[in-house]
């Protein structure tokens, strides 16, 4: 192990170097924390690079790190791993299939590591990378077309697999990888350090207004933060955000279930969706009057809505443009082509406008 003196080096080299986005929390943008001994995390720059957050747990003979990131991502987090041990880095565990969180697999592999996840990821993975397993091009290609990193490398689903748990245990470190239901994606997986009560949840737990609820499902996703709750976790690292303790995970399941409220009281008050549309103002201002939810308020809002009133029975909004506009914000924060999460808009002159051709 190297002196843990390069640790506070590299935070005083954030703290000169420009890198930091002042958070509510003690973690910083692009500053590497020890949250336990042999435990370290990095929150991404989401807004500047749509980067994700990263762990890392150093073992006896290797490291693990939790999440793939973009490729840029990636190649800026190497750096700082290899600044504390000079452990090989054995396996990047992806947490789930979208972009920020797999994309930069094969700058991984091209340090020696394989990159692991859930089964899931790659049933997701074959139903939008298409053109990785022969079809028209998919979500990697539209990626490209606006993100130089993913541009200059390939696509590397990964190529070891668990369907419910695997376990890494050297005697002195132990992360179980577990599968606990579908959540943000329908192939969540989560790093779980028992000793440390530390929790690592991807994008299936985030610390902010991050909830991207396109491609999971909002009523199964409360019943996998169940199943997170009965871990017991002291820390939990999120996906996007900063560390939050282990009542971040009763926050989010909080904030599900008032949309699954709203979105039901909104199918069993208004048979019109149009109608139902016109009240996801009214919703937010009572939602953000809840101090304890209100920080995952964001631009996703009502697509949010939105997902619950269908899940409680109803049809989507008249225009789509809830969906469509989630699908958009989600594209434009993690730097990627608005089309290739299948939203129908388009940038003009720095906003998102609805494609007319398409």
């Amino acid at each position: 192990m190297k002196r843990r003196g390069v640790v506070l080096s590299i935070v005083a080299a954030a703290a000169t170097g420009g890198w930091l986005w002042l958070r509510p929390a003690a973690s910083e943008i692009n500053q590497v924390t020890e949250v336990s001994p042999g435990v370290y995390f990095h929150e991404g720059d989401l807004h500047g690079h749509g980067h994700c957050n990263n762990a890392w747990i150093v073992f006896k003979d290797y490291v693990l790190v939790v999440d793939a990131n973009f490729p840029s991502g990636a190649q800026m987090v190497i750096p700082k791993i290899k600044a504390i041990t000079d452990k090989p880095i054995r396996f990047a565990f992806d947490t789930h299939h979208h972009g920020d969180h797999a994309y930069g697999n094969q700058v991984w592999v091209d340090q020696g590591a394989i990159a692991v996840a859930h089964t899931g990821v790659i049933e997701e993975m074959k139903k939008y990378e298409t053109g990785y397993y022969g079809g028209k091009p998919g979500r990697w290609e539209e990626t490209a077309r606006t993100r130089q990193d993913v541009a200059g490398s390939r696509l590397s689903p990964p190529t070891l697999l668990f369907p419910k748990e695997m376990i890494l245990d050297d005697g002195r470190n132990r992360v179980e990888l577990r599968y606990l239901g579908v959540a943000h994606t329908h192939g969540d997986g989560w790093a779980w350090l028992p000793k440390q009560r530390i929790l690592c949840s991807g994008d299936a737990c985030v610390n902010g207004p991050f909830n991207y609820v396109g491609d999971g499902d909002i009523t199964s996703w409360v019943k996998t933060l169940d199943a997170a709750k009965k871990l017991n976790p002291a820390r939990v690292v999120p996906g996007h955000g900063p560390v939050g303790d282990g009542t971040l995970l009763e926050d989010q399941r909080q904030y599900f279930l008032e949309l699954l409220k709203q979105g039901k009281r909104l199918f069993l008050a208004h048979s019109s969706p149009s109608e139902a549309q016109s009240q996801v103002d009214r919703i937010k201002a009572q939602v953000v009057k809840n101090e304890r939810i209100k920080k995952f308020v964001g631009d996703f809002f009502a697509a949010q809505v939105e997902k619950a009133y269908v899940e409680a029975g109803g049809s989507p909004f008249p225009t789509k443009m809830a969906a469509a506009r989630a699908r958009s914000l989600h594209a434009a924060a993690h730097r990627l082509s608005l089309r290739s999460l299948g939203a129908p808009m388009e940038w003009d002159r720095g906003k998102a406008v609805v494609n007319r051709g398409r």
